[in-house]
């Protein structure tokens, strides 16, 4: 399966934060370029893709790290006449919730839609806001409390439900592509891999919960101890109405990122790396590193030096979220190209700069 379908269907399917095994499975089975697959007790799923070393030859350790889960939603409530109350779990933006179709993940799968009261029976300081979460709700088509039992239970989740589908050029657009398109470029990556020289042991994680607190990156990197992190994540792409000093343009290759998370001598052996391969690529300074798998990397025991790579992403955290799958694939031969350069010298160099 080409890794570009593959990310179509991993975005279709759900695999909300804390319950991500779905999109494990997915990545598992259409997998070749791997040479081991494991999960650790949280849920992330850990790849490792070996080079070539002689035996006992110390060599780098590199983790490539990418969130999986997706921002979804958990039912709360049931109202007597059927209605199902629900809240958030991760950074949903409730203004474009009223008017979806969702899924509810209950004992089956029920569809069913966002709900609010009509415009035309709100009071006039009602019509001027924004519907607030509590007064939303969803609608599966059941007239009772009764009628859902045993089908929907308060905990059971639901996720927005759209498929992924392309624009023009090499444009997709979807959901959770935050961050499964940082997944699909660890597979790019592998891939490239397997036309090139390397010898570092290359971890690549599907880390679970970052939208929840960054959680799956802590435990994975306390488990393999890297000797470098690169996370990718998305960043800002360029729209109207965003600052250009805040966005990445779209179809100019990754953000190589800039500031207190990102290794000064990683980040210019990167930039190194794209302009001696003719990558595309944009920087990207923050001065805010809490947000990302990155800065759990940076600070996990005594420090792993770590750089963090943006896809540019449109419409970020909404069902409309849009990007250019060329980005996606710059990503993957960047780190590629970037690994197959490494070796122990460099990486003893990393901890005096």
């Amino acid at each position: 399966m080409e890794i570009k379908q593959l990310f179509q269907e991993m975005t279709s399917n759900s695999g909300v934060s804390g319950y991500e095994d779905k999109i494990a499975a997915q990545i598992q089975e259409a997998c070749p370029w791997v040479d081991e697959f494991r999960q650790d007790t949280l849920g992330n799923l850990i790849m490792l893709k070996r080079g070539k070393a002689q035996p006992g030859e110390k060599v780098p350790r590199v983790m490539l790290a990418a969130h999986m889960d997706e921002i979804g939603l958990i039912i709360t409530k049931i109202e007597k006449e059927g209605f199902l109350r629900f809240s958030t779990i991760g950074g949903f933006d409730q203004r474009v919730l009223l008017g979806q179709e969702v899924t509810v993940h209950g004992r089956t799968s029920l569809r069913g839609v966002i709900g609010a009261k009509p415009p035309h029976v709100q009071q006039p300081d009602e019509q001027k806001q924004a519907v607030k979460l509590e007064d939303l709700f969803i609608d599966v088509g059941f007239d009772s409390a009764e009628a859902l039992q045993g089908q929907v239970s308060v905990g059971d989740l639901a996720t927005i439900n759209q498929q992924a589908w392309a624009l023009q050029s090499s444009f997709l657009a979807g959901k959770a592509f935050d961050d499964r398109a940082g997944v699909a470029a660890i597979l790019e990556c592998f891939k490239a891999l397997d036309r090139l020289n390397f010898s570092a042991e290359v971890y690549g994680v599907a880390t679970v919960q970052e939208e929840v607190g960054l959680r799956g990156a802590i435990t994975s990197t306390y488990g393999i101890v890297p000797d470098i992190g690169i996370a990718i994540d998305v960043g800002f792409g360029d729209s109207p109405g965003l600052p250009e000093f805040q966005t990445i343009k779209l179809s100019s290759g990754p953000g190589i990122g800039l500031g207190p998370h990102v290794h000064p001598v990683l980040h210019k052996r990167m930039v190194d790396t794209a302009k001696e391969w003719r990558i595309p690529y944009s920087l990207d300074p923050s001065p805010y590193p809490g947000g990302t798998d990155a800065y759990a990397i940076q600070v996990t025991q005594a420090g792993i030096p770590t750089i963090l790579l943006s896809i540019p992403l449109r419409y970020m955290h909404t069902p409309i979220e849009t990007l250019d799958y060329d980005d996606v694939k710059n990503t993957g031969r960047l780190m590629a190209l970037f690994i197959a350069g490494l070796d122990n010298e460099f990486v003893e160099g990393l901890t005096c700069f």
